[in-house]
């Protein structure tokens, strides 16, 4: 039966979800933007207020999301956000006007961060219940994948010369096409499940808790800092200007294997001490462009970028079903909400450095030592307390089937 779940369907609903929500409804506009500035006469500013509307609505997104205790209503509110992301995104061609535009971004936005946290529960949940590994990292292997599908997808129609229009309505029909595997086999909560499988909370400290806030802030800084100005750094490199799309594929590509490598690792080392060497080692991807400019270091900071900032989201996510197995998305709101917040603070102030000073490397310097704040709290975690485990043993046929 196509409604049956099994992991693999679950997953790939997983990972569809998130090529309609961070490939088409969140990062397609930064690769459109130039196009439609070319097309359309849209301003710097009027480019720099959509973007900010669409995080708006990030925002917002993720505050339902932890706010909601119906995991009923989350499965529903996935289902029309898949629906509302293809809506918003067709609706770009039917005007140009700039304040239509920044309604249809911030309903862009909510989709994006409601729909990745309200899967990555559901997904987790659906985990938990069937003793599958409460693992996450194939699911946010859709985030690299969404990436680069877009990237290459913009790349092509623009190799037609597709105008802004086409643009947008190509986006369109395939974020209609991989929603609709997203929507069929995202597993729904109200189905019912053998006896015994039930589980119950083991939250963790309230220590715990407010310190691992302050290092998934620290995590958010060290992510948008390079994220908003990795294509003007790829830009400033003499051999590669005019590649700026290369960045985004750059990171798709390091995102996509990193994701599930992380889980691998954690599964050995634990968690926590998996996520210090993520942040290690995205505070040396970060460093990389202020200390050498060329060509393979730029690569090289892109690449260990996209695996390390997705390896951090994939496995303090994965948290949530250790602690909160009855429903983790709740976790995952406040948690989004700190990684918010700091997305929020970081680009104005790198970008003032970089006026000031002529380059990004004070900016990139800053945000390599606010990941290692995030660190050293870490640190300082692994010995107040553990994350529990999770009953490890994969079933050999999934015991869970829709209703």
């Amino acid at each position: 039966m196509l409604t049956e779940l099994t992991r693999n369907r679950v997953y790939f609903a997983g990972i569809c979800s998130m090529l309609v929500a961070v490939g088409v409804a969140r990062f397609s506009y930064t690769l459109l933007l130039p196009i439609m500035q070319d097309g359309t006469g849209l301003t710097e500013f009027g480019g720099g207020w959509l973007a900010s509307t669409n995080y708006m609505g990030y925002m917002f997104g993720i505050f339902i999301a932890s706010t909601l205790n119906s995991l009923k209503t989350k499965y529903y509110l996935h289902q029309l956000y898949m629906v509302l992301a293809v809506i918003s995104c067709a609706a770009m061609v039917t005007t140009t006007n700039l304040v239509y535009w920044s309604v249809l971004r911030f309903i862009a936005g909510v989709c994006a961060s409601g729909s990745m946290i309200i899967a990555s529960g559901l997904i987790l949940k659906w985990l938990v219940l069937n003793k599958y590994h409460a693992e996450l990292g194939i699911h946010f292997a859709g985030c690299g994948l969404s990436i680069i599908a877009v990237s290459v997808l913009i790349d092509s129609m623009i190799s037609f010369s597709a105008d802004w229009k086409q643009q947008w309505m190509g986006l369109s029909v395939f974020a209609t096409v991989v929603a609709l595997p997203s929507m069929l086999w995202m597993p729904k909560p109200s189905v019912k499940h053998q006896a015994g499988s039930t589980v119950s909370d083991t939250p963790p400290s309230k220590l715990f808790n407010r310190l691992m806030l302050l290092a998934y802030f620290c995590a958010g800084y060290g992510y948008v800092v390079t994220a908003t100005f990795i294509v003007d750094i790829i830009e400033g490199v003499e051999s590669l200007q005019g590649q700026g799309n290369l960045a985004f594929i750059l990171v798709g590509l390091g995102a996509t294997p990193a994701v599930i490598f992380a889980d691998r690792v954690a599964r050995r080392i634990g968690t926590l001490k998996a996520l210090l060497w993520a942040y290690g080692l995205q505070i040396f991807g970060i460093l990389l462009p202020a200390i050498n400019h060329s060509v393979s270091v730029v690569i090289l900071s892109a690449l260990i970028f996209g695996g390390t900032f997705m390896a951090c989201v994939s496995l303090v996510l994965t948290m949530a079903g250790r602690f909160f197995p009855s429903n983790p998305a709740k976790f995952m709101g406040k948690m989004a909400l700190a990684y918010g917040t700091a997305q929020i603070l970081a680009p104005a102030l790198t970008g003032y450095l970089a006026d000031q000073f002529g380059n990004y490397d004070l900016g990139l310097y800053l945000s390599s030592g606010v990941m290692l704040v995030g660190l050293i709290v870490i640190l300082f975690l692994l010995k107040i307390e553990q994350i529990p485990p999770i009953n490890n043993k994969i079933p050999d046929k999934p015991k869970f089937v829709s209703s």
